[in-house]
């Protein structure tokens, strides 16, 4: 829908890709905006970034629902705690009571979100680099189930399943700089 609005309607977005057929250069990093700033040619930044808009919309608009959702319903919940009235009857400035005493109290549910939204952009990066025409893990395995090759399938699940792993274990390691109760 975003495509047919933006693109076809409105034709504010390009539809796939990730340059202007009109700009070329070799790949220096890999990154296109940095490349297409090192290329020198004006307009294949602007370009780069118009290809970007849509398939960031499209992946970033649900998991950042998620967690801003769940940062409001643990802020609430913090915010209504004895010590944080106690830190406000003290006569604390409200930025350093939501911020040192709510905020970090809040964090260990957020991080937990965010750590469970890193499969979901796995797999809608899965789609979004299928839609779009962008190249990268998810669009390999897409073109590996089509042609059966399903050892790359699976060594692409794999590496999805390490990814996640090591994130999960980032998040287990956040939860004790975070709070030093969990570290004992």
């Amino acid at each position: 829908l975003l495509i047919i609005f933006f693109s076809g309607v409105l034709q504010w977005t390009p539809v796939s890709g990730r340059i202007s057929l009109l700009y070329f250069f070799p790949p220096v990093t890999g990154f296109m905006l940095i490349d297409s700033l090192l290329s020198g040619q004006k307009g294949a930044f602007s370009s780069a970034v118009s290809h970007l808009i849509l398939p960031t919309i499209v992946l970033a608009t649900i998991p950042l629902a998620v967690i801003a959702r769940q940062t409001r319903s643990a802020m609430l919940e913090v915010l209504g705690e004895d010590y944080v009235r106690t830190a406000r009857s003290k006569g604390l400035p409200p930025m350093r009571v939501i911020g040192l005493h709510a905020l970090r109290n809040a964090l260990i549910p957020v991080v937990t979100t965010i750590g469970l939204q890193v499969g979901v952009l796995l797999a809608g990066a899965i789609l979004t680099e299928t839609i779009f025409s962008w190249p990268g893990i998810g669009k390999w395995m897409v073109d590996s189930v089509f042609k059966r090759d399903y050892s790359v399938v699976q060594g692409g699940l794999l590496l999805i399943a390490a990814i996640i792993m090591i994130v999960n274990l980032l998040v287990d390691v956040l939860y004790g700089l975070i709070n030093p109760r969990i570290r004992r």
